[in-house]
């Protein structure tokens, strides 16, 4: 798990985010946030320095924020809201989170464990949203991450979700801005069902405000 999300320098066995570099939430985060129920949980996924956290906490969502590095958690240990979980999902150990804990939002930024993706719907309760923003392939011509260890394939993502969520919005390219990086990013939600229903196909319609 990358756990060194806002340490300067960038190597592929620790990459940063193409939004990084302060303490100011990802754009891509922030603008699909509204989305997230008001006062719902939030699981921050690899969550290094805590932007993320502090950043929902600070809109009266109770965050829970998983990563391997103690010297990191420690640093939200005094956040209202905040509670921290020292755990490393790539050890093969138990998942750290009671079984049956689930979330009003899924964040995952500068983070890729495969393992991982096709379980991240299953922390989502009814209605909940999945932000996630990586690098993606392409960023290899660029400089660091270049492994494809770190690096979305095109539509990985979307095949991630697919049949589990639904896509709110989706995006794979090229950003200038803060600093030139291939990105891919999602916002997906996890239908509603009706009583009785099991198919994503029963669910009932949701809105979704793409305006913000």
């Amino acid at each position: 798990m990358s756990a060194t999300h806002d340490i300067p320098g960038i190597h592929d066995s620790a990459p940063r985010s193409p939004n990084e570099g302060g303490s100011e939430p990802s754009p891509w985060i922030a603008r699909w946030s509204h989305l997230v129920a008001p006062g719902g949980a939030v699981l921050d996924i690899a969550a290094g320095s805590g932007r993320h956290a502090r950043w929902f906490a600070s809109r009266g969502h109770p965050v829970v924020a998983i990563d391997r590095a103690q010297p990191a958690l420690a640093a939200l240990a005094s956040i209202d809201g905040v509670h921290t979980v020292c755990a490393d999902l790539e050890d093969g150990s138990a998942w750290p989170l009671p079984p049956a804990q689930r979330f009003s939002a899924v964040v995952v930024t500068n983070y890729l464990y495969r393992p991982l993706l096709p379980r991240l719907a299953q922390w989502l309760a009814p209605g909940g949203i999945l932000l996630y923003e990586t690098f993606a392939r392409g960023n290899e011509t660029l400089g660091k991450p270049s492994n494809p260890a770190f690096l979305l394939a095109p539509g990985e993502l979307l095949e991630a979700v697919h049949g589990q969520l639904t896509v709110v919005a989706y995006e794979d390219g090229y950003v200038a801005l803060p600093r030139p990086a291939f990105v891919q990013r999602i916002c997906a939600a996890l239908p509603v069902l009706p009583r009785g229903e099991s198919a994503i196909e029963g669910a009932a319609l949701a809105r979704y405000d793409l305006g913000g």
